[in-house]
């Protein structure tokens, strides 16, 4: 079934593909054609399909140089893509509910076709062009939670980043920012909450200088991570090697205990692309330590589909992999798949904070619309 299944989902991806391709060129030439008479049919479809197989250049064994440049055209017009494609959905739907209540005649005048192309296409363009600079800035945002006596100290400061994924565009650029915020914070702890690699450590562009943001972090006792989705398969050994030597306790359904009250536990994910070598997720009463009323528990857990697993023993989860749908309107279809896919959440009195964050890092397109990179500060009282 498996065997059967595989190449029968690739064909129906590529067939859907191929049609929302088709329908969006069809779109830009038939503008093109009412801007510019007798643009050249030929030479407009290379171009357009060019860029389309870009989008499915990463599946092919291309030589790295090549994939380097191919991959950084297709996060780009990937992004493009996806905005046009809403721009000129939402353009048609107008023209067809105008036409609807006659106040567009059939067969549709040209001046509408133009200002229907030009609208989806500024738009689109102004769109995407927002996200691709939004991706490039690291905010800050801050928590202030109350554990009704049971943290450490009063004032105790976590920094929480989450889905840096070193290796895809921009990334490496990136962290040098985000470890700027980080110690900024002057935080006693630092939490990694997973998918810190973009499937591969070897796909960095500058290893040792990852390496060295990471042993410059500043925090009063130090650093520790969980792994997420992208962090395992066969690169698992060396992921873990590289954060070992970045000075980063990975927690790999373990705890370990801070002072004299507090303990960070780190979750293994609950998918990992590839699996994380013969380590499976264990139950949670296995993984946290025998209770005590007076220590503070703190999870990190990359996925927070799972959060209903925690009861009153812990009292803050952390976590990342949503997003927050990173590009809209994907959030509102995270808002839907999680009780919290971003933000602060307690479900009742027995149950744990949770803060979710969007994550220091993007996925795919290096666009953001409708959120945020950020560093995140949690205060404890």
């Amino acid at each position: 079934m498996r065997l059967f299944f595989g190449p029968v989902s690739a064909v129906i991806a590529v067939l859907i593909l191929a049609a929302i391709n088709i329908y969006v060129a069809r779109g830009l030439y038939r503008w093109l054609a009412l801007v510019i008479p007798g643009v050249n049919l030929k030479a407009f479809i290379t171009i357009y399909a060019l860029l389309a197989v870009s989008m499915i250049a990463g599946f092919l064994p291309l030589p790295s140089a090549v994939n380097a440049v191919v991959g950084r055209i297709s996060a780009y017009w990937m992004g493009t893509f996806i905005y046009l494609l809403i721009c000129f959905l939402a353009a048609d739907i107008v023209v067809l509910l105008g036409r609807i209540v006659r106040i567009i005649p059939g067969p549709v005048p040209p001046d509408v076709l133009f200002f229907k192309g030009l609208a989806a296409l500024f738009i689109a363009l102004g769109v995407a062009c927002y996200g691709f600079f939004n991706a490039n800035q690291i905010r800050f945002t801050s928590y202030e939670m109350d554990l009704q006596g049971k943290s450490p100290r009063d004032g105790l400061k976590i920094a929480l980043i989450s889905d840096l994924h070193l290796g895809s565009l921009n990334a490496e650029r990136n962290l040098v920012a985000i470890v700027e915020k980080v110690n900024g914070m002057e935080a006693d702890i630092v939490c990694i909450a997973g998918d810190i690699f973009n499937d591969d450590v070897n796909t960095l562009s500058s290893p040792e200088n990852v390496m060295g943001l990471f042993k410059s972090i500043k925090s009063a006792y130090g650093v520790y991570a969980c792994m997420g989705n992208h962090d395992g398969g066969r690169k698992f050994d060396s992921v873990s090697g590289f954060l070992a030597g970045s000075g980063v306790r990975l927690l790999n359904d373990e705890y370990e205990t801070i002072g004299e009250n507090l303990i960070i536990v780190g979750r293994i994910d609950r998918s990992p692309i590839g699996g994380l070598a013969e380590m499976t997720r264990r139950d949670i009463s296995d993984v946290l330590p025998p209770q005590d009323a007076g220590k503070t528990v703190i999870v990190m857990d990359h996925n927070p589909a799972r959060i209903d697993e925690y009861g009153k023993e812990t009292d803050l989860i952390v976590a990342g992999h949503t997003h927050n749908g990173q590009l809209f309107p994907m959030n509102l279809i995270t808002n839907a798949m999680y009780a919290v896919q971003y933000g602060h959440y307690k479900k009742d009195a027995d149950s744990p904070h949770v803060i979710v964050t969007s994550g220091a890092g993007t996925w795919g397109p290096p666009l953001r619309v409708g959120s945020n990179n950020e560093v995140v500060c949690i205060t404890l009282s």
